[in-house]
């Protein structure tokens, strides 16, 4: 099973659409997109209460045997796609997924605007917006020592 996990770091329209995916449904390879949208989204969280965390979404993907995942929604302050994984030896990363750079300046606006109040709300819909309009960069696990940063 392909699980997303969150490393170091993302909310609107992709939850919804997560969730439509998954009450549909639809096919394996449609929910594993809308998970990773959904951990790229709650990533956004993790950024907002990180010090000095870098500005971008992340996603890391690992492959586990299906029955060592257990889903954290139940927890009240959980983000959507949030995990637990038991211990499993020998797991390696798969994929990461990254924002380009150039989307750090929108990550900052999203949480800049979500600081500051009702007041900021057309703000923050149009940072979130563009944020959510931004595609995750791929890169291969050999890759993320030379992953790009703001």
């Amino acid at each position: 099973m392909l699980v997303r996990l969150l490393l170091d770091q993302d909310t609107a329209v992709t939850r919804e659409t997560a969730r439509a995916l998954a009450e549909a449904g639809t096919p394996t390879a449609s929910r594993i997109v809308a998970q990773g949208l959904a951990a790229a989204d709650d990533s956004l969280a993790l950024v907002a209460a990180g010090r000095g965390a870098v500005p971008l979404r992340t996603v890391v993907s690992v492959d586990v045997p299906e029955g060592v995942v257990t889903p954290v929604a139940t927890a009240p302050d959980a983000a959507e796609s949030a995990v637990e994984v038991a211990t499993v030896a020998g797991v390696e990363i798969v994929a990461v997924h990254v924002d380009e750079p150039e989307a750090a300046a929108d990550v900052r606006a999203v949480l800049a605007a979500a600081d500051g109040g009702d007041e900021q709300d057309d703000a923050l819909d149009a940072a979130l917006e563009r944020v959510t309009d931004r595609d995750l960069l791929w890169y291969d696990p050999t890759e993320i020592p030379r992953i790009p940063r703001p």
